[in-house]
């Protein structure tokens, strides 16, 4: 992978592990936040898309809609999922599960049906950067899968995982083989989602207006960073980044993320986070030269 993807992909990883950040503080608002959050992102980013649509950016085909429809669906399953296992299980297992089975999951699916080839470096790399974020999640407490809410975790955790190696594979034939621009394609998919979520609001807006009281800010923050980081790793596809490459470096959100943690909202990170995060390099190395 070049140098200029490669940059994309680590910045996308900053962005990604920042807007969750901010998402955690607004856990508690559940769905209703991530409709506001994606409310907030169709409006901020509408100018861009309208300045790519007037200028014929896009040449619209039945099978361009297809995959935005499908993209739409298959991301909002995701943040629904994601948050539902957050309210049923520990972060700890839901977290590390999801975003380690996802990669996992992309890069089988790349080397499977879109002919990426395999090599040693790079399966000892994306097995290397799973190891990592699990370290990281669960800080070495491989307990943490055996208490009462841990298999819910990993049932919820893998579904989640799941999707998100689903919509990676395609995002890239969206943006590598039908030649759709990775904004339009992230902002589409995002009206999907309000579509289908805007009813939710709409049934009981005194209900909505209350659960969303103090979290506005935080929406705004998300509604803005989210689509970024992943038009980010969309652009990085479109210049050829393999996916099997790029999915589990975006899993270096988990490390910038244990180090946010640290410094924003003071957890503890113990010996086993701190070998994680070494663990994690050393994939992304392997990765970045296979």
């Amino acid at each position: 992978m070049s140098f200029l993807p490669l940059v994309l992909v680590v910045g996308a990883a900053f962005v990604h592990a920042l807007w969750n950040l901010l998402a955690k503080r607004a856990a508690s608002a559940g769905p209703a936040f991530v409709l506001a959050s994606t409310l907030i992102a169709c409006l901020a980013y509408a100018p861009w898309v309208g300045w790519l649509l007037a200028g014929g950016g896009a040449g619209w085909n039945a099978a361009m809609l297809a995959a935005t429809l499908a993209s739409g669906l298959v991301h909002l399953g995701y943040s629904l999922c994601l948050q539902r296992g957050y309210q049923v299980a520990d972060f700890s297992v839901v977290y590390p599960v999801a975003r380690g089975s996802g990669p996992l999951l992309s890069a089988s699916f790349a080397l499977l049906f879109l002919g990426e080839p395999a090599t040693a470096g790079g399966i000892i790399g994306l097995l290397t950067v799973v190891a990592g974020i699990g370290l990281i999640s669960t800080q070495g407490e491989l307990a943490a899968f055996r208490r009462p809410e841990g298999l819910r975790g990993v049932r919820w955790g893998g579904l989640t995982g799941a999707l998100i190696a689903t919509y990676t594979v395609i995002d890239a034939y969206a943006v590598r083989h039908l030649g759709l621009a990775p904004v339009l394609l992230d902002w589409f998919a995002n009206l999907v989602r309000l579509v289908l979520l805007a009813p939710v609001a709409l049934a009981r807006p005194a209900r909505f207006a209350a659960t969303m009281r103090g979290h506005w800010r935080l929406a705004v923050g998300v509604g803005l960073l989210s689509p970024l980081s992943y038009i980010l790793v969309l652009f990085a596809l479109d210049m050829g980044a393999p996916v099997s490459v790029v999915a589990p470096m975006r899993e270096m959100s988990m490390m910038l993320g244990a180090l946010l943690g640290m410094v924003v909202l003071r957890e503890r990170v113990g010996v086993w986070r701190l070998i994680g995060c070494a663990v994690l390099i050393a994939g992304v190395v392997l990765l970045g030269t296979a």
